[in-house]
């Protein structure tokens, strides 16, 4: 890294941000909301109860993090209290520990673990509380400036001045009220309001007749206030709820600032109010008129809201807190409910019964199961671990939203400088409002980040460090590390590029004050692992530091040749390696753990063997020492998934050309050889999970069992006596994974003689077996490498019971799987060719891949080109490199030099002169495998670190054969999920006429896609084996597109209206296929719309009107009778069910009721709906929209207005 970077600092712990704001929550946060918790009386103040906080504790949990995630439990720990309760009638005080609830813990690596799953909570970025200077131009084009007030929780209040000087205040966006009513509202009277602002004859100027009437009195201030502020009508009196309602709804609740607040207050505004007054004040109301009146007249300046300094971070120990205030208000509320009734009902209750842990537990698992901070740790790799934990959003409650954020919020900032790394974020509709920390970046206690710098002094020869929030950092000269050294002579008359006050500027070196600490101050984790970064372009490094969270971990894990220094650190911030905490001797070497002597104990350490992550992958460590070696504290003992030698190591160094083939890498594809494969270069193995569970029916529980009668012998033969698959079975699609059979009841038609005699006589309710046992899906055949039975706790041996089979797939490289390097490269394996048939080099040796070559000057990642020839040097030197980012800041083409330099040391060492020709350096002339020929031109070969991503071919490709239709369309569903099938649009239809495929379209159009009937005569002609028959009836799509019109008042061809009534007509054959005329839109009476939709039931009562604006009943859950959903008119939800539920129709029972005489409800099938129609009747005449919006309007010329205005009227503008 250069003599430069020897002072640099060690880099903080990449978990250091997460664990310190949990035990900021542990350690103040918990009891700061202890002490909030208020003394509670009963309504005739007989007794009080209260927490005595000072005496809290946290107990260790009972169970370690590996059982809580085996078994599904939450890794917690059980919080302790002592409370009283006090007789004041007899001055008597009870006192017991009781226990409050269980708050789950954080581990080292800065996760939870709830219900079995690690999840972490994102830090959240939100505009701190206080107040905010703005211009914004008018309808006229006149600044107005504005000054918002913002509170604690994100409410907002504002100031503004107007063209005449005048300044309102508005709450909450309503209707503005003067500064001087508000002021007076807040308690102050005319003199008081003058004597505490700066300019009081511009206060004064705008004090007409009627507002020294409304700031008369107090009371009269406050009436104004609160008629504006409520927006009641009428003339309001004054009275003592009056006055309470308005200091609790506004006083209390919309001008809370909190601690954070107050002091950002306090430095806009310059006052000097105590740090425990966290409201809104009188006197904050009059500074901030004076700011406001000040920038008024060019006095004062604007505040950039996108600034880091007015933005504070809501950390895991906010977010933690408030749930925790939340938990004690909803606990305040049981402790009170419980004394109440305790006294109603004469008990004497104690502590120990008032208090329960149901408030504090729920809550807590609803917010990590909810909450929209708290996120599911993606492990995929290590790299993914620990960058999760380092992200920081805007969106969240109180934050942003992905379609509202504008783009100056997504866009970077200057002072996000050493902060918030301006490469690392999210693509798609979040770009820019998710981002990640800086690897040296901290938090301060007032939610700020914090950078650090070196301070120059010419005193003091030693380094100091110094930490600066945003905004400090812009009173100082900064210079880059790698600029300005301490340890070099440096002539006074150089000059060095600075920055100051968000401008760069270029400065002699005696005037600077700063310094940058290390190269990599910038960036996040991901952007700090690319190297030579600064040849990149900025979008292309973006996708880079996302690619290399998908990378899979492979089975045969190899470091990079050429890195950037960082691989150690991340790989052991990750947790995935196992240290030893002490050192001692090997005793033995076991899969599961290691066990050595030191100090004369025997000592375990745990390893992680083919673990599941919640992306599939396998997590697996394998031991790095021998039986019989010492080893010291710290050293480490066993590799993780992605890890070599304690680094992480993502993906492979292949030998790599750029160099088109066949046409076979065009369109960034990627050609590979079969030796990626054969020997397992880049081979994962992935473990999948299937769940099961058994539950209790009303006939009785459910079974697991392995005798499961009319399947086949071949399914079930790797169940065990239990009906579970045996450990170490090999599966394959549709076998039967865990056998279970579920009791049901039968039709009474079905019911044997024997069973019918035995119901009639004993009253038995006779029962059968349902085979609803797990059954492997397409692409789950593997190995089963575990099996876990979770019985729920409960005293009931009819408990509930989960059990999980993992099975692990190995999968090699293959046609379709994504493969990407470290600078945005990424593709997709298009061909597998055999070794003898790749290009080679000089010396005989295949290529491994064959790159794209048009894909590097378009993208502008050079930096591909840098790290492909070094890998090669290294690999020829057996050398590997860690490469610091902007070397050009030492000398011109540093770059350049090193890769040129190395390559010609390895040309010298290995007595090749191919690998460095000074005619094309970096290039070589390599042999078409097929022929023996050279190929015309030279090119880049090298080895660059390849990764093999997440995105992988058995993980997309689906093929259906039959599945599920929508309802609405009746064509099939989309997505592999739901077993989706194609879906034949417009566009697919012209491909398939232009290769004049008529009977494939016709299939696509008609038995595969939306053709009910067809579909239902196909099945039945392939099993007698007839001819398919020719769909005579139209497709769905054509009667949907009928319908749609219909709801909007118009006719498909009016001689087909009779005909469009039933549901099942042959609309084709009254339409002349070359006759396309026949076919036109027109406008429909009011009468046949009507008539289209009325409807008699058999009780003769006419029903089609929806007079209800309702969909559902709000306590039922049911359509509303009349209403938008109604059952009478549209048809019932369920096949034979009626509203009322007291008719339910089997399809057997034929001889039943066709209708409901209580509901009106016909026993028809469902599909109905999708058919029936209804009217609302409207109170006046309207027009059709056709006439609105055609060209010319007839509406516009009726009226003599103009299009525009009457498109304002009807849309509501």
């Amino acid at each position: 890294l250069g003599a430069e970077n020897k002072p640099m600092s060690t880099i903080p712990g990449f978990n250091q941000i997460q664990v310190e704001g949990f035990s900021r929550f542990i350690d103040q946060g918990l009891t700061e909301e202890l002490f909030k918790f208020p003394k509670i009386e009963d309504t005739d103040h007989e007794i009080e109860f209260q927490l005595f906080v000072e005496s809290y504790q946290l107990v260790e949990p009972l169970i370690k993090e590996r059982n809580a995630v085996y078994e599904s439990l939450t890794y917690s720990s059980e919080l302790y209290v002592s409370a009283g309760l006090i007789w004041k009638t007899s001055r008597d005080m009870q006192e017991q520990t009781i226990l409050i609830g269980n708050i789950p813990l954080m581990n080292s690596l800065g996760t939870s673990i709830v219900n079995g799953i690690y999840r972490i909570v994102i830090n959240q970025i939100l505009q701190s509380p206080g107040i905010y200077y703005q211009s914004e131009l008018d309808h006229n084009g006149i600044a107005v400036y504005t000054g918002t007030i913002i509170s604690d929780w994100g409410g907002r209040s504002q100031l503004e001045i107007d063209r005449k000087a005048r300044i309102w205040a508005r709450v909450s966006r309503k209707q503005k009220i003067s500064i001087l009513v508000l002021s007076s509202a807040m308690g102050l009277n005319l003199r008081e309001i003058l004597d505490n602002v700066y300019y009081s004859e511009i206060v004064l100027s705008f004090l007409n007749h009627k507002e020294r009437i409304k700031i008369g009195s107090k009371e009269n201030a406050i009436l104004e206030f609160y008629q504006q502020f409520a927006c009641v009508g009428g003339e309001p009196v004054f009275s003592e709820f009056l006055c309470k309602e308005l200091q609790k709804k506004f006083f209390q609740q919309r001008c809370e600032l909190g601690r954070i607040g107050r002091r950002n207050m306090n430095r806009r505004l310059n006052l000097d109010l105590p740090p425990n007054n966290t409201f809104l004040v009188p006197r904050d109301i009059l500074a901030a008129t004076d700011q406001l009146i000040g920038l008024k007249f060019r006095m004062g300046a604007l505040d950039d809201m996108n600034h880091l300094k007015n933005k504070r971070i809501r950390s895991v120990a906010d977010l933690l807190q408030d749930q925790f205030g939340l938990s004690m208000v909803r606990l305040e509320n049981v402790v009170r409910g419980t004394i109440c009734g305790a006294i109603r009902h004469k008990l004497r209750p104690t502590p120990q019964n008032l208090v329960t842990s149901t408030p504090l537990t729920t809550t807590y698992e609803s917010f990590f199961g909810l909450h929209p901070l708290s996120q599911v740790l993606d492990r995929t790799n290590p790299l993914t671990q620990i960058v999760h934990g380092r992200k920081l959003s805007y969106l969240g409650p109180g934050g942003l939203t992905g379609r509202t954020a504008s783009f100056r919020i997504r866009d970077i900032h200057p002072s996000h400088y050493g902060r918030s790394c301006p490469i690392d974020t999210s693509e798609g509709i979040n770009v820019g409002l998710i981002g990640s920390l800086t690897i040296h970046a901290r938090m301060d206690p007032w939610g700020a980040l914090e950078s650090p710098f070196y301070e120059i002094s010419e005193r003091s020869t030693g380094l100091r460090l110094l930490y600066l929030a945003p905004g400090r950092d812009e009173y100082y000269m900064l210079v880059s590390g790698n600029a300005l050294s301490l340890n070099q002579d440096i002539p006074e008359e150089q000059v060095v590029p600075a920055r100051y006050r968000q401008e760069f500027l270029t400065i002699a070196w005696e005037r600077a004050h700063l310094r940058t600490i290390c190269p990599f101050q910038y960036f996040s984790i991901g952007a700090s692992l690319i190297p030579f970064i600064e040849h990149n372009d900025a979008n292309r490094a973006l996708m880079s530091s996302n690619m290399q969270r998908q990378a899979v971990p492979l089975s045969r894990a190899e470091k990079c040749i050429v890195g950037t220094g960082l691989e150690r650190q991340t790989a052991l911030d990750s947790g995935v390696i196992a240290i030893a905490e002490r050192g001692g001797k090997i005793i033995s070497i076991d899969t599961d753990k290691i066990l050595f002597s030191g100090n004369g104990d025997t000592l375990s350490i745990p390893l992680v063997m083919y673990q599941r992550s919640n992306k599939n992958t396998c997590m697996h460590q394998k031991p790095q020492v021998s039986r019989g070696n010492y080893i010291k504290r710290g050293q480490i003992v066993a590799d993780g998934a992605a890890t070599v030698g304690g680094e992480l190591a993502l993906g492979k160094n292949v030998l790599v050309a750029y160099m088109p083939w066949e046409g076979y890498n065009s369109e960034d594809a990627v050609l590979i050889s079969e030796r990626l494969v054969y020997e397992d270069i880049y081979t994962s193995f992935h473990i999948r999970q299937y769940e099961i569970q058994t539950h209790v029916t009303s006939q009785g529980p459910e079974r697991i069992t392995n005798k499961i009668p009319h399947l086949e012998t071949h399914l079930l033969r790797n169940l065990d006596k239990n009906g579970i698959v045996m450990l170490g079975s090999w599966v394959e699609t549709g076998d039967i994974l865990v056998g279970k059979l579920t009791p049901q009841m039968v039709k009474e038609s079905s019911y044997a003689p024997e069973d019918r005699l035995l119901r009639a006589i004993l009253g038995i309710q006779v029962s059968t077996l349902k085979e609803t046992s797990l059954k492997l899906p397409i692409g789950g055949r593997g190995w089963v490498i575990d099996v876990r039975w979770i019985q729920k706790s409960g005293s009931s041996r009819y408990n509930s019971e989960i059990i999980r089979v993992y099975i692990s797939q190995k999968r090699e490289i293959k046609v379709g799987d994504k493969v990407a390097g470290r600078h945005g490269n990424k593709g997709i394996v298009s061909k597998i060719l055999p070794r003898q048939d790749m290009p080679y080099l000089q010396d005989g040796r295949p290529l491994d891949m064959v790159f794209n070559p048009l894909g590097v000057p378009s993208r502008m990642n050079v930096g591909q080109l840098f790290e492909c020839s070094l890998g090669l040097a290294g690999c020829l030197l057996d050398r590997h490199y860690r490469i610091a980012p902007f070397d050009e800041r030492y000398e011109q083409e540093a770059s350049r030099k090193l890769v040129f330099s190395e390559l010609y040391e390895a040309s010298k060492q290995t007595a090749n002169p191919w690998v460095f020709e000074p005619e094309y350096p970096g290039k070589s002339r390599i042999f078409d495998g097929r022929t023996g020929n050279p190929f015309e031109q030279p090119v880049i070969i090298g080895k660059p670190y390849i990764l093999k991503l997440i995105h992988q071919v058995d993980d997309k490709i689906h093929g259906r054969s039959s599945g599920h239709y929508a309802l609405v369309t009746q064509q099939p569903l989309r997505g592999r999920a739901k077993q989706g099938g194609q879906r034949v649009g417009e566009m697919e239809v012209w491909a398939l006429e232009g290769f004049g495929v008529a009977h494939i379209l016709q299939e696509m159009l008609t038995y595969k896609s939306d053709h009910i009937r067809a579909r239902q005569e196909v099945l039945g002609t392939t099993i007698i084996g007839g001819t398919i028959p020719n769909p005579q009836d139209t497709p769905e799509s054509f009667r949907l597109l009928v319908r749609e019109l219909r709801s909007l008042a118009l006719e498909l061809n009016h001689c087909l209206e009779e005909s469009l009534i039933g549901i099942n007509h042959n609309f084709s054959s009254m339409i002349d296929r070359y006759k396309h005329q026949q076919l036109r839109i027109g406008l429909v009476s009011p009468e046949q719309i009507r008539a289209w939709a009325t409807k008699i039931l058999p009780n003769g009562k006419i029903v089609g009107e929806v007079t209800k604006p309702y969909t559902f009943h709000y306590k039922t859950n049911k359509p509303e009778m009349d209403g938008l959903f109604c059952e009478r008119i549209f048809g019932p939800i369920k096949s034979g069910i009626c509203a009322c539920g007291n008719y339910r129709v089997i399809r057997d029972e034929k001889d039943g009721p066709n209708f409901c005489e209580q509901c009106g409800v016909e026993f028809v099938d469902s599909r109905i709906r999708r058919y029936q129609m209804g009217y609302i009747k409207l109170a006046c005449p309207v027009t059709h929209v056709w006439y609105l919006k055609c060209l010319p309007s007839y509406i516009a010329n009726l009226l003599d207005k103009p299009l525009k205005e009457l498109e304002g009227l009807v849309y509501c503008d």
